[in-house]
């Protein structure tokens, strides 16, 4: 059996005024998810357990067929896996965005969704001022990056997702708990590196948001994943363009496959991806594609660059894994949003996201469209989440 995952990071909306009540699922062209729809079944699943905040990680690992109640301990531990970062005991790691702070606001978790060869100057400066023995800078991926800190094991702080306070004053989503002074501290004295920053002067000059400060959220010690072929008898690849799936790909035991031009964005290589993912699965048992580029147009509110971006995906990812899978004897398709990120909030929800299948074994549903309606109208209902992919892998009948 051959399988293919795709996963359009917050495709999943809420109806939308200025599509006359569509979701930009619904208005988008998706021919080839609409035959998988059509040709199999459609459902919605749980991927936020109840407790947990809406986070592309608990949620990833639960359409993976984790349990994030038992080995989820913070979204910067699963990146910094990505980045082959290994913590001492007692240690912690925190993803550490740059951000556009204006008048005590959250202007923009991405500072303008800031260049790599930017974001990489940026944090050498920031390690080179405020690391110490203690305390390191990780680059990573356009904004999203890593602090860790050693010696943490009297740090319980709470910190709030930068994406979830837009447009909202900061001063009541500051870090707070045991050691929250520390942590402050430490994105108060970026504030001062980064002001005259030579990279933020060009930016300014451009028109382009600055990077004011860093954010520090989403921290955790290392966590204990067991391998995804361990689990299923699957062998796995993986293709993304950010760290945080790349991350739990890597501690599932996937093989990376990397992509010229997957950026996490907009611009991000759809076609790439899909070639990749097409080539894959002669290797592999299961090739899995992640695309970031719905959930950033839900983040910024654009609907235009929401709907194009799952109709890429659509075209160049989902088109070309179906041609593909229908020339081996036995396969199944998976698609499936990892949560929603509506246009009108800009940030994610906890509704349950609808997923769509296809292939041997499958049965075939009432569906004619993949959509929330038509998931949420189908009797396929899969709470808790993480229980889906057994089901994808070795069933396939009537849940």
């Amino acid at each position: 059996m051959k399988y293919a995952l795709i996963l359009p990071d917050g495709a999943a909306d809420e109806p939308i005024a200025e599509l006359e009540g569509k979701t930009a699922l619904q208005a988008a062209r998706t021919p080839n998810m609409d035959w998988i729809a059509t040709q199999g079944r459609v459902g919605t699943i749980r991927t936020v357990p109840s407790g947990f905040l809406p986070g592309s990680d608990v949620a990833t690992l639960s359409v993976l067929g984790y349990d994030a109640k038992t080995c989820y301990t913070g979204r910067a531990p699963l990146e910094a896996i990505a980045r082959r970062i290994t913590l001492a005991p007692e240690s912690l790691v925190f993803r550490c965005n740059l951000v556009t702070i204006v008048d005590g606001e959250m202007e923009d978790f991405s500072a303008g969704h800031i260049s790599q060869p930017e974001a990489a100057k940026l944090v050498a400066d920031l390690q080179e001022q405020l690391g110490d023995d203690r305390i390191a800078f990780h680059s990573g991926v356009s904004y999203r990056h890593l602090m860790t800190m050693k010696d943490a094991a009297g740090i319980k702080v709470e910190c709030t997702p930068p994406h979830d306070i837009l447009s909202q004053p900061i001063s009541g989503h500051l870090p707070t708990g045991k050691g929250s002074d520390l942590i402050r501290s430490i994105m108060q004295r970026s504030e001062d590196v980064l002001a005259s920053h030579e990279v933020n002067q060009v930016r300014c000059d451009l028109g382009e948001n600055p990077a004011t400060s860093i954010w520090l959220w989403g921290q955790g010690p290392m966590p204990k994943l067991t391998s995804f072929r361990e689990r299923f008898g699957v062998r796995g690849a993986a293709i993304t363009g950010v760290d945080l799936f790349r991350g739990i790909a890597m501690g599932i035991g996937w093989r990376m496959i990397d992509v010229p031009g997957a950026t996490g964005y907009f611009d991000t290589n759809y076609g790439g991806k899909g070639e990749h993912a097409v080539a894959a699965l002669d290797d592999v048992d299961l090739v899995a594609v992640h695309v970031e580029a719905p959930d950033e147009a839900g983040h910024n509110g654009d609907v235009v660059a929401k709907i194009k971006a799952i109709e890429q995906v659509d075209e160049h990812v989902v088109g070309p894994l179906l041609d593909k899978l229908q020339r081996f004897d036995t396969w199944r398709v998976l698609c499936i949003p990892d949560h929603p990120t509506p246009i009108s909030k800009r940030t994610h929800t906890t509704t349950p996201p609808p997923f769509c299948m296809a292939g041997d074994g499958i049965v075939v549903d009432r569906a004619n469209a993949f959509d929330e309606a038509q998931a949420e109208e189908s009797d396929f209902h899969i709470d808790p989440g993480h229980e889906l992919m057994e089901y994808f892998l070795k069933s396939g009948g009537k849940a």
